[in-house]
């Protein structure tokens, strides 16, 4: 009976040995098909990012034998958190300054990969025709985003226009309400989700409008009364986690955005009411493939 036990002991010990190595052999291969695979999980909006991906850079990497799973998600924030928690490989709806904010709100280690083809925010009314018209308002109201990285950028290109100073020795890419020097205009300033701005519109003498929102509200970006200065850390850029920064599928989605196909199509009259700006020697790059 002793001798029986011992060798069911044995096969037992055995057993556990042999799974413990099976599965490290498993987790291997999962981490190796994760750099290699060919089927890709991205967040997606009705934005005009996700739009450009799914209609001209999409079929640039299918062509490559790509397959894609599309999830939709409410806001960017919860689409970062299915990211950073491997729910989805990569998003294309965010800038440099909001992946980073989000890193350092919420832990995460999202890398942004290369700038794509970016929508400025702009100055809008449904009241006036020119910026100019400033002059002869009293107490002028006007609209901007309230998330952080917006709401700079809003500041940054009131300053631009001449509406307002903001204090020295700042970091612009992070100015608030309380950065503002000088507001000669008395412009009133309401910060709100950027979102309920073009319902809204009319009620405010003007309004900052980020790209995204003017694209999903059918806003014509051609009657915007000034943009913006697409700084580095605002143009919109391909977010993977940091451990797949070097897959050859994140590789392969950084050349099809510089490929020869999307300059082509940006080229053609896809661009023709300067709804995206493209970086000065954003095609450098592309391949001639």
């Amino acid at each position: 009976m002793k001798k029986i036990t011992k060798i069911l002991g044995l096969v037992l010990v055995s057993g556990f040995i042999f799974t413990g190595v099976t599965g490290c052999a498993k987790k291997g291969g999962a981490e190796e098909d994760s750099l290699t695979k060919k089927t890709l999980k991205y967040s997606q909006s009705a934005g005009p990012y996700s739009v450009l991906f799914d209609r001209e850079v999409r079929p640039i990497l299918e062509k490559q034998g790509y397959k894609f799973v599309a999830y939709d998600y409410s806001n960017l924030s919860l689409a970062d958190d299915a990211l950073n928690g491997g729910d989805v490989d990569f998003n294309v709806e965010q800038h440099t300054a909001y992946a980073k904010n989000w890193n350092e709100g919420n832990g995460g280690d999202l890398v942004v990969l290369t700038p794509i083809p970016t929508v400025p925010a702009g100055l809008f009314s449904d009241r006036y025709k020119s910026a100019d018209d400033i002059k002869k308002l009293s107490n002028p109201t006007i609209a901007i985003p309230n998330d952080p990285a917006n709401t700079a950028r809003a500041y940054l290109l009131l300053e631009k226009i001449g509406w307002i100073t903001l204090k020295d020795g700042i970091d612009k890419t992070k100015a608030v309400s309380t950065d503002v020097k000088d507001n000669p205009y008395g412009l009133v300033i309401t910060e709100m989700s950027s979102t309920n701005i073009p319902p809204v519109l009319g009620d405010f003498d003007f309004a900052v409008i980020t790209g995204s929102i003017v694209y999903n509200a059918g806003i014509d970006a051609s009657t915007a009364l000034a943009q913006e200065t697409v700084l580095d850390h605002l143009l919109l850029q391909v977010t993977v986690k940091e451990k797949n920064k070097d897959a050859q599928w994140a590789k392969d989605i950084v050349n099809a955005y510089h490929s020869v196909e999307l300059k082509e199509h940006f080229a053609s009259t896809n661009n023709e009411n300067g709804l995206w700006y493209v970086p000065e020697g954003y095609w450098n790059d592309a391949s001639t493939n």
